[in-house]
């Protein structure tokens, strides 16, 4: 099952670079080329993702991961929930930075001094 992170970069990485290869996709996402194909394999299976080669191209083996209609609908699905992620997690660090900020404050007003560690 892919999870909505490596679903998001690899719809991403192909809206932007349908004619890469499953290793500049591997190497771009961060993840093993097993992954990738197994990923790629998986979009391709429910229909969000197609592959195609130029029949033009002397190298037969050259492919072009072209998102289908249903993958465009899925590939801003997944964007929105990324993002709302994301903000989430923006919204959790912004509350421990002025709580930790606000620690620091208080070890400053005491006279401790925050910038050093204990001898």
């Amino acid at each position: 099952m892919l999870d909505d992170a490596t679903r998001y970069h690899l719809l991403k990485l192909l809206t932007e670079h349908p004619e890469s290869t499953q290793r500049e996709l591997a190497a771009a996402m961060g993840v093993s080329l097993g992954k990738t194909n197994y990923c790629l394999k998986a979009l391709v299976d429910k229909g969000l993702v197609k592959m195609g080669n130029f029949r033009s191209n002397p190298n037969k083996g050259v492919y072009a991961y072209l998102l289908t209609p249903e993958g465009v609908q899925e590939k801003a699905r997944v964007t929105v929930r990324f993002l709302h992620r994301k903000m989430a997690e923006y919204d959790t660090l912004q509350a421990e930075i002025a709580a930790l900020r606000r620690e620091v404050d208080g070890l400053s007003a005491s006279g401790l001094d925050a910038g050093r560690g204990a001898a």
